[in-house]
Formats: C-alpha cells, structure tokens, sequence
C-alpha cells in the first residue's frame, strides 16, 4: 500500500487557479446537498449545478494550455507511484539499496504481481507534506537512487521478469554530494544497462518527466504518457531563464518546449497517451490506475510474444529514429 498521504485529502487544500470556478461550484452542490431534507428540497437545483459542473470540467480541461499542464503535472493530489502500485499490483515486496552507499527512498522499487504476471516494478516518489517530501528528497533522486534501479533491473533481467517504469520527478537532486558520489555517471550506466536489458520495459510518464532524471528510468520498448503528463529536457522555468532570463516567460517556454503528451506522441517519442478522468488523474485516482493499469497489460502482453533479440533491435530502432531536422541552404 501507499506510504503516503490520500490523494483525496490533498486535494482537498490545493487547488490550481484555472480549477477554481470548478471547485468553487462543487462546494455549492455540497452545501445544498447539507441543507436538503424531507421540508426543503434541493434536487432539482442540485441536479442544474451538477450539470453546469461536470460541462464547465470538460470544457476547462480539453483547451488547457501547455504551462497550465505542467501545473497539472505536478498536483500534489496525483497519484504517485506507490498509489499505482498499490492499486494496479498484487504481492509487491520493495527491495532496498544500491549495495555500495545507501537506500534513497525517492525511487521506490519491488517485486510484483501485474494481472498475475511477476514483474519488476520501480518509479520516482514524491511525497504529500513538507515531512515526506524531505523523505522523499521532492521526488529527485541522487545517485544511489538510479544504482539501486540499475542492480534491481540487472535482477529482473537475470530471472527474465519485464520491468515497468513509473516516470515523476522535477530531475536528478543537483547537490554537491550527489556531484560527488557521480550523479552523471549513474544516469548514463543506467541508459546504457536498460538499451540492452533482453526483457520487455515499459515507462511510463505518470507526472512531470524532467530531464536526465526521468529518461535514467526511460529507455523503454514502449513509453506511454498520462494525458496531463508532461516530459522535457529542463523545465519551463529553467528555459525561461538560460534563454530569455526573465521568470514571466514561463508560458512562453512551456510552449516552445513541445513537452505534453499530445506534443510528444505527435513527434514519435511517446506511443500512447493514456487517458485521465475528465479534470484530471487527481479528482478521480482509482479510474486514473484502472486506465493505466489496462494499457500496461495490453502493451505489456504485446511485448512478451517478441523473442529478446528482436526486442532489442526494435529498441535500438526505436530510440535511432527518434528527433527530426531540417537542412536550409544558405544563398551565395
């Protein structure tokens, strides 16, 4: 189960601005629904407000911009992993430590049952307070985070067990000591162990996908993303900063970077777009696992009739054809 806080109650004290008028309504429709009884009856203006609620959520949520999905992405009310696992795995036993340094508990990783298969399962976890998320280290992990990843995906492979990925961080944590005990070395063997692992690998981009923090867990044969996830090589932020140093063109950034899911399964990089509840995976957290859980299962059994040699040729393939350019001519 799920060590961190419910969802739910995380909702209940965060709400983005675009989600206010949504809110701001329910609370209406619950107040009446308080009031009601058998001498005053509310239903019928119950039923109006319901209506006017559930078409101003689908409205709201189908023109969301780019930067307002980055908001979306990092709702401390989404399911993190653990939620996941919690719903979608049965028998989950997690494995701790990389064997050299330490355990970091920002990446969670076990042993586990996926509609009955043994599979291995690991993934970025953010925390729901100020207490788990000094934990947690906010979801970015240090290098002893991607060694333990490393030595348990080198594990299923041995067995012949498929890997899943669960993709949530802002990036890999850019301390000193992290520098120290080689952070860009533990990202790279971990692209360089997952190319080569002759076993099915999924990833999929449940949050934010930031930077080289995400793709150490993202060299997979399929990659899915949430609908309201999003996947870049720097955040909107840190764009706006080195390209334009000025923290209003956020917007701006988020825009150019092309970094949700629609954007990016139009370019080849994500495969398929797994859809959320309507107003997102954090108002409704089981239909969101449920989802993602049928997708996995799909993918999952799809990959499991292909022999490990062409399942890494079609991995290679697969990341080679990545990216596009184009070639201008410059006039004499």
């Amino acid at each position: 189960m799920s060590t961190t806080g419910s969802p739910a109650s995380t909702y209940d004290r965060y709400v983005l601005e675009f989600e206010r008028p949504i809110v701001e309504l329910e609370k209406k429709i619950d107040e009446l629904k308080q009031l009601q009884s058998d001498s005053i009856d509310f239903s019928a203006e119950i039923r109006r407000l319901e209506k006017k609620a559930h078409r101003l959520t689908e409205e709201t949520f189908a023109q969301l911009s780019p930067w307002q999905k980055v908001q979306l992405s990092r709702h401390p009310a989404r399911p993190f992993t653990l939620d996941y696992v919690s719903v979608l795995a049965t028998d989950f036993s997690e494995l701790h430590g990389d064997r050299a340094f330490a355990d970091d508990e920002s990446i969670v990783a076990g042993l586990a049952r996926l509609g009955g298969r043994a599979v291995l399962v690991l993934g970025h976890q953010k925390g729901r307070n100020t207490k788990e998320n000094l934990r947690r280290n906010f979801g970015m992990p240090r290098p002893e985070g991607y060694r333990k990843s490393r030595r348990l995906m080198e594990l299923a492979a041995r067995f012949g067990k498929p890997i899943l990925t669960f993709i949530d961080t802002p990036g890999a944590y850019p301390g000193i000591g992290a520098e120290e005990r080689g952070q860009a070395e533990a990202i790279a063997k971990n692209l360089e162990i997952m190319s080569a692992l002759p076993v099915p690998i999924i990833a999929t981009v449940i949050g934010e996908g930031g930077s080289g923090g995400a793709l150490a867990l993202g060299v997979a044969d399929r990659i899915l993303m949430l609908e309201h996830a999003v996947y870049s090589v720097i955040s909107p932020e840190g764009c706006a900063s080195i390209l334009w140093k000025d923290q209003s063109k956020v917007e701006t950034a988020a825009e150019q970077l092309k970094l949700t899911a629609g954007d990016l399964h139009r370019l080849g990089i994500c495969d398929e777009i797994v859809r959320e509840p309507t107003g997102g995976a954090h108002r409704d957290p089981s239909a969101a696992a449920l989802a993602l859980g049928e997708a996995l299962e799909r993918n999952l059994s799809q990959l499991l009739r292909l022999s490990p040699e062409t399942l890494l040729e079609e991995r290679y393939r697969k990341f080679r054809a990545m990216g596009a350019f184009e070639e201008s001519r410059r006039k004499a």
